[in-house]
């Protein structure tokens, strides 16, 4: 491989990682503040990029316009998801709440196909078609643009969380729901503005992305995949692990991709994850699902 190959690999690694990390961040939102694992989180990423296309292509609205409709559709439709169904299991079995977000994500996607037909579509790239030159590297505009969205997402939220009272009220949610709610601080409104903003994120990774990969009613099930793979090899206690191992993702795949036939692309995933679970469970960054559990 050349350095140009190698460099090309490592840019498309960074880019397709900076998804799984927003969409791995959108797990650990959740699950920090309420211990739930919610595998309906792909699918705020597919409705996010379907609405903003719908939006854009359809009904001609701007793109501006078009995203903001789409982020916050998006983020209601994940606070009826926790009022409706997942505040309803929230203090049965883990088995519960993984049937009941299961069945969530089964149920968005046979209404999306139903609507939207399961032809895929891309979203129009708000900086064109054109691509920054660096030496022999070509840099997609709307793959920098990708990846400065999931860090400005990351940025923001550890802003919150740590310079705000609403932050500081989530973590310590998150970190003692029975300290916190003698102090007065409501878990269920915490748990349900995690799922509020998960979604947002979900929505914001689905707008990112859809600019430059098709998407369809499927597409949130492959993606909530990928990011749930990336909450693990981070680690479920920081905000920035699920950044960091959704770009360790990105980049494991790409370079399997290359130097592989192109359906071993999930085993690399597979065997990272094995990996990362067999010689540091607690993944690199956080702490494992089952000791946050336990």
């Amino acid at each position: 491989m050349t350095v140009a190959s190698f460099m090309q690999n490592l840019i498309a690694g960074l880019v397709v990682g900076s998804v799984y990390g927003l969409i791995a961040l959108g797990y650990v939102t959740i699950y920090r503040c309420s211990g739930i694992v919610n595998f309906a989180q792909g699918t705020f990423a597919m409705l996010g990029a379907l609405i903003a296309i719908e939006l854009v292509r359809d009904q001609h609205m701007s793109y501006l316009l078009s995203a903001v409709i789409a982020v916050v559709a998006t983020s209601i439709i994940g606070l009826l998801v926790y009022l409706l169904v997942v505040d309803r299991v929230r203090t049965e079995l883990v088995v519960s709440q993984l049937m009941a977000t299961l069945g969530v994500a089964m149920l968005i996607t046979g209404v999306m196909l139903v609507i939207g037909g399961g032809y895929p579509r891309t979203l129009p790239s708000f900086t064109g078609d054109n691509a920054w030159k660096v030496a022999t590297v070509s840099i997609a505009q709307q793959g920098v643009w990708v990846i400065l969205v999931a860090v400005v997402v990351v940025a923001i939220l550890y802003l919150v969380n740590n310079r705000t009272t609403f932050g500081k009220k989530m973590t310590a949610t998150a970190t003692d729901p029975m300290a916190a709610s003698l102090v007065g601080i409501s878990r269920r409104a915490m748990i349900s503005w995690a799922f509020v903003i998960s979604a947002a994120i979900g929505a914001a990774a689905g707008l990112a992305v859809a600019g430059m990969t098709p998407m369809n009613f499927a597409s949130g099930s492959a993606f909530g995949f990928k990011g749930f793979i990336a909450a693990v090899l981070g680690g479920w206690g920081k905000s920035s692990g699920a950044l960091v191992g959704g770009i360790l993702l990105g980049i494991f795949e790409t370079f399997g991709a290359a130097f592989l036939p192109s359906g071993y692309k999930d085993a690399v995933s597979f065997i990272l994850l094995i990996l990362v679970m067999y010689f540091r469970p607690s993944g690199l960054l956080g702490s494992s699902l089952v000791e946050e559990t336990r």
